[in-house]
Formats: structure tokens, sequence, C-alpha cells
């Protein structure tokens, strides 16, 4: 997701610790205006109705900043996005600062809302003195600079550089043991030098978090779902429990093969599975080795294949994907979309190859930032990029601070549930096949080991924020507890022994660009809930993984209903307005599996499963 489309997701508040006379001033002119008969609700409107004004200024600047620095990156666009996170910083402070004026008045809900939302969509924080508020933006951009350049120049590849695309392609490839470790490995080799910057970073928005009022970073952002944070807390373990035993059956099976494949000297079948053999840099998503632990060795339907043989290139990757919101009612893309977006990566440059998508001025110039495969991976990441751009798009006429998902979750589903619609069905009422292919458990597998696969890292990388924000975990520990987390929640170990001269949460993206990632685990659970219910609004009959609703006008509509609220309502106000419930619940995505964990538990019935 681009930083525009999170509200003040790339802003950094700096506030003061101690009473700023200014509000002092500000309180005694509202005074003297109250008792001149201006009542404290109009007075409030009218300062939040200036401060959208220049937030929305502010933010504006500091996107196009933003994109430069992504899309060409140099010494010289590093300071510029740096100095335009600093503009922001004062703005947002100086905001701040005067709606504490508002904090103890009783004032209508909207606007309450927007002053609340004003703070608890924060990502940074800053403690307010110019040098503080300087180092920390050159940290962000430092930070998410090195991960964008990052390369691994291996001894024997007679000087040659491998970029994290090429390291991925390895990963996903090779069968090789040896080779594969070596490009685990050698990813990782970028990190170490961000760790110190990175405990300073840690620091500097702790303090900033604390002149808020929050007990840390982590605090603030946990109080952000209309909840209090450990009611959040608790409502997490309540959906992991539901989906733990489902996570744990697809594990044990993939083990097993692994163990078959590599030899149980390698893989030990009561032990967490080697991190470099799942096919992806942070095992996160499986799907690269189904090959390996696929159900049905004949039948292993192949959607790559099928866009290289009907001649994809990154463009026509996009226009189908377009075409799938199109086919639900909604409008196509502005022509600027195609102008100003990139779609492969450039030849001139450095880059963030990093997936997102943007709204550079909270309307109309939507892009996406992407260096495009034609692969089956990719052809999903695209739906789940646009689905940002047309929930934005859906709430772009709300007031600016309203101008953002009904909890990030959301964000982050609604492209996903669309990809859930490519089916054999979808694929043969858009043309892209001439008769539906017969998938039967494999296309379950496939899913699940991107789905599924994924749960449990979606709550680790918070996991280990959250305790380093909250200082439980001290810089010294850094690596052995991302490892001790990975473990618990994903069983998962490194390949090789790991201390703290690494850095390996610095090799996953999120990390150096202190993007939020619990919205991607509530966006694997809310995503099955949104298909369920747009299922049966499209009238569809049969078992959750067949349905598509692609073409569904009815659909698309309830879709744009709950997308066109924006932030202005609490979240479960918006789930009720799609789903007709207001509790995030996993159970479909149960649903949507049940006979592939059928076939898991009859698999693993004579094996010892857990690690």
């Amino acid at each position: 997701m681009g930083r525009a489309i999170a509200i003040l997701s790339a802003a950094i508040v700096t506030v003061g610790c101690e009473p700023d006379p200014a509000v002092d001033v500000i309180q005694d002119a509202g005074t003297a205006r109250a008792a001149e008969g201006r009542s404290i609700t109009a007075e409030a409107e009218a300062f939040v109705k200036e401060l959208e004004a220049r937030l929305l200024e502010t933010w504006i600047a500091e996107e196009r900043a933003a994109w430069v620095k992504a899309t060409y990156i140099t010494h010289d666009t590093d300071i510029l996005a740096a100095r335009a996170s600093e503009r922001v910083m004062g703005v947002v402070g100086e905001m701040i600062d005067r709606a504490s004026r508002y904090d103890d008045v009783e004032l209508p809900p909207k606007l309450r809302r927007k002053l609340d939302l004003l703070i608890l969509g924060l990502d940074m924080a800053s403690p307010d003195d110019a040098e503080s508020r300087r180092e920390i933006a050159e940290l962000e951009a430092w930070l998410e600079s090195t991960y964008g350049k990052g390369k691994y120049c291996p001894e024997n590849n007679e000087g040659e550089c491998l970029i994290l695309h090429d390291l991925s392609v390895i990963l996903a490839e090779s069968r090789d043991y040896d080779e594969l470790l070596d490009a685990w490995t050698g990813w990782r080799t970028i990190s170490p030098p961000m760790r110190d910057k990175y405990a300073r970073f840690v620091e500097l928005n702790n303090k900033g978090a604390q002149c808020l009022g929050f007990a840390d970073l982590g605090q603030l952002w946990r109080s952000r779902y209309d909840m209090s944070p450990a009611a959040f807390q608790v409502e997490l373990e309540r959906l992991w429990e539901q989906v733990a035993p489902m996570y744990e059956q697809l594990h044990c099976h993939v083990r097993a093969e692994l163990a078959e494949r590599y030899g149980e000297e390698r893989v030990p079948l009561d032990k967490p599975i080697p991190a470099h053999l799942l096919g992806n840099m942070w095992a996160q998503d499986w799907s690269h080795i189904f090959d390996l632990v696929a159900p049905e060795k004949e039948n292993a339907f192949d959607l790559t294949a099928l866009l290289e043989k009907q001649g994809f290139d990154e463009r026509k990757m996009v226009r189908q994907a377009e075409s799938f919101f199109v086919s639900l009612g909604l409008e196509p893309l502005p022509e600027t979309f195609w102008v100003r977006s990139m779609f492969a990566r450039p030849a001139d440059r450095e880059v963030v190859c990093h997936a997102s998508a943007w709204n550079v001025d909270w309307k109309d110039d939507l892009r996406i930032k992407m260096c495009i495969d034609i692969t089956e991976d990719e052809f999903v990441t695209i739906h789940h990029e646009l689905g940002h751009l047309y929930y934005a798009r859906s709430y772009k006429d709300q007031p600016p601070l309203f101008t953002d998902s009904a909890n990030d979750g959301f964000h982050e589903a609604i492209g996903d549930v669309v990809a859930l619609s490519v089916t054999p069905k979808y694929l043969v009422q858009a043309g892209l096949a001439k008769s539906e292919p017969e998938v039967g458990l494999n296309g379950l597998m496939r899913r699940s080991l991107d789905k599924i696969a994924f749960l449990p890292f979606g709550l680790v990388v918070d996991r280990w924020r959250w305790d380093v924000f909250g200082e439980k975990v001290k810089p010294g520990r850094y690596n052995a507890h991302w490892w001790k987390l990975r473990e618990q929640y994903q069983g998962i170990a490194p390949p090789v022994p790991r201390t703290e001269a690494d850095f390996d949460p610095g090799a996953k993206y999120h990390v150096p660009a202190n993007v939020p990632y619990t919205r991607y685990f509530l966006a694997a659970i809310l995503q099955f809930q949104f298909h369920r219910a747009l299922c049966r609004i499209a009238g569809h009959e049969g078992p959750l993984h067949t349905c598509s609703i692609y073409g569904s006008e009815e659909a698309g509509e309830r879709l744009d209903a709950m997308m066109s609220l924006g932030a202005s309502r609490p979240w479960p106000e918006a789930l009720e307005v799609l789903t007709g419930e207001e509790q995030m619940d996993a159970t479909a995505i149960v649903d949507y599996f049940q006979p592939l964990l059928d076939w898991l538990e009859e698999q693993n019935a004579e094996r010892k499963c857990g690690w």
C-alpha cells in the first residue's frame, strides 16, 4: 500500500511534553470568544476546517516527494523526501497542540472522531525539537532507501551482484539446498547496518508517542481500532485461535513433503521447518513449493503458463485486473493512472520495487508502483493494489480526516477479496480460458500455501515491534526475539545460526519502512468474511471456493457502499454494511478451505504434527 492510501501513515508528528504557552493564548482567546456568544462547537468546527486544509496541502507535497524518492532513489531525492516529512511534522505537531484545547469538550461525534483520528492515524512521532525532527526524518529516509538499494554480491559470481528480485527467483525456483541457503543468507547481509539506526528510530518515536499520552509507539498503533489497545490484543488472540489448528495441519503436511525431498536430517519431522526451503524470502508465502506438496500430481493448473501463452505484458496484466472492478459496476481508472504509474523496473536508476498503491492528491491522481513479472503471484498482487485505489476513490469525497478505510485491515482486504474470485469460472468469463480447468484439491492447496501459510507471519512482525517499542526487548536481543516469535507462531527456524551481529527483521521491507503489519493479518481474515458475504449477495450456490463475483453489479454496489464510508464510522458499522455482521470472524476462511482441511487431516493421521 502506498503512503497516501493510509491517513497520515507517512506523517511524523512532533509535540512537546511541556505545556505550550501558545495553547494558553488560544484558551484565553477561546474564552473571550465564548463570552461573546460563539459556541465551542462552532469554534472547533472552524479549527477542523483549517486543520484539514493545511494537512491536505502538506500531505500532497510529501506524497509527491515520496513518489520521486521511491521511483528514483538518489542522495538528493532522499533529502527532498526527508525535508517534506519535516514540513509535515511541523504542521501536524502544531495542530495537535491546538487540538488539545478540545480534549475535554463534548463535541458532535463526527467532529470528535476527526480530532481522535488526527493522532490515531500516526505511524511515527518525534519529540518537539528541531534536531529530533530532522534526525527522525533522515532516519526514515535512510532506512527505506537502504532496503531499496540492497544487493548481495557473491564471491563466486564474477563481481555480479544480485538484487532482491534475483534472490527471490532462486528461492522460488531452485530445489538445491545449498543454493537456497546462499540466496537466503545473502539477502540478510543488507540489514545489519540498519540495527543501530533502527534502535535510535525507536527511541525517538517512543519519546514522541509518550508526549501524546501513549506508553510507546506500539500502544499508539494498537489504539486505532475503535477499542482499547488491550481489547485489540485479545481480539487478535481470538482470531488466531480460530485459525491456528488449520495452519498446524498445513505445516505438518508441508514439513513431511519437504523431508521427503531434502531428507529428514535436514528437515526433522518434529522440529521447525528451515526457513529457506519454503519458496519465499521470509517464508510468508509457500506457493512456490506447490509442486512438492500438491495433492494431485497430474492436475496442476498453471495460471502463469496461461498468462504467458496469451502474451500478457505488464500493462495487459493491469488492464485485466481493472476489468474485474469494472465488471462490478465501478468506473475505469483515470487516464493519468496509465501515464504516471511505474509498471516495470527502469533500467537506468534505483527504485523501490515493493508493490504499492498511491493516491497522490487524495482525489484522482491514482498510481501503482511495481516491477511486474508475468506470474500468477503478480496477477494477484495487481488486483490487491488496484483494490487500494478503488477503495480510495470510493471515499475521495469524504473530508480529509476520513479519507481512509474503516480500519487498515479493510484496505488490505479489498483487493484480495477480488483476487479470491480468480476462479476457473472467472477465467472463462474473462476470456482467459476456453473451458473451465479442472483444479480439484490442487487449487485449494495452491491458495492455502499463500493464505493459510501467511497467517502467523501476519502476527509476528508487529508482535516483535510491539515488544521492541515497549522496551521488553532491548537492541541486544533484537534478532533472538525475532526468531523466538517465528518459531513460536510459524514453526520456522533459521537454516544457519543467527547472532546479534545480524538484524534479520530489517530484511523485511515493512520494518525499515515503518509500515504497521497487523493490517495484513486482519486482511487475511476479513477478505474471506467479505468474500462469503459478497458471494451470498451475488447469488452463488455451491462450495465457497468455487465462487466468483465477477460481473455481479449487486456485489459491486454493496462493496462500494461500504468503501464510500471511508473512516467516517467505526469499523464494526462498516463491516455490518457489507456483511451484516459486526464482529470479525475467521470461520469464513475455514469454510473456504474445508475440503482441503479434510484431506490434510487424513494425510496427517499417522504423522507427528507440531514443533
